[in-house]
């Protein structure tokens, strides 16, 4: 089960990048938009989304504080994920049963708070979007791939998580010694 639980953490790693890394958090007729871009596309129709004007290419993101805060949760998403694998793997490659209980126990602690990040980044997101849905300009608008696989992360990490809590006793060794005193002395 650990071993499952780190390649859960490793493929965590891969979605979380390449949702950091996309535009297509968001998209609408002619307009994408990402947590570190956005893109105008050739056949965008103005007015443009969110009073932006511009030619068609790809620019820095808006400067909205939600865009910024999904941006810095899913950041800290990876990193803390990151950690959480690499103590899970040294969990996995030592064969000191106390030191991995520990790194075990720390895995479980620091996924727990990437999988919080990520939570509370995809729920900020559409939250305080649809709060700006009137500057829209955009009479449909929907989720990008991006968004999706956001969703896809937080699901492999519940699922570490939980298999970093369960089975906690296949690997662990638990040693009771019970000590017994003899009386060696014969009474005369």
């Amino acid at each position: 089960m650990k071993v499952i639980a780190f390649i859960c953490g490793v493929i965590v790693i891969i979605l979380m990048v390449l949702a950091l890394a996309s535009t297509d958090w968001l998209m609408a007729a002619g307009f994408r938009e990402g947590l570190f871009l956005h893109c105008i596309e050739k056949d965008a129709i103005p007015p443009l989304p969110f009073n932006l004007e511009g030619e068609p290419g790809c620019y820095p993101s808006r400067d909205v504080f939600y865009i910024q805060a999904t941006a810095a949760l899913c950041i800290i998403s990876l990193i803390t994920d990151a950690i959480a694998t690499l103590l899970t793997g040294l969990g996995l490659r030592t064969k000191n049963h106390n030191v991995k209980y520990r790194f075990y126990r720390y895995a479980v602690l620091v996924m727990l708070l990437a999988l919080i990040s990520v939570l509370v980044a995809l729920i900020l997101y559409p939250v305080c979007f649809a709060a700006e849905l009137n500057l829209g300009n955009r009479p449909t608008w929907e989720f990008g791939w991006a968004y999706g696989v956001g969703w896809g992360s937080a699901i492999f990490l519940f699922g570490a998580v939980v298999l970093l809590l369960c089975d906690k006793e296949s690997e662990e060794i638990y040693y009771k010694e019970r000590k017994i005193v003899h009386d060696t002395q014969m009474r005369a």
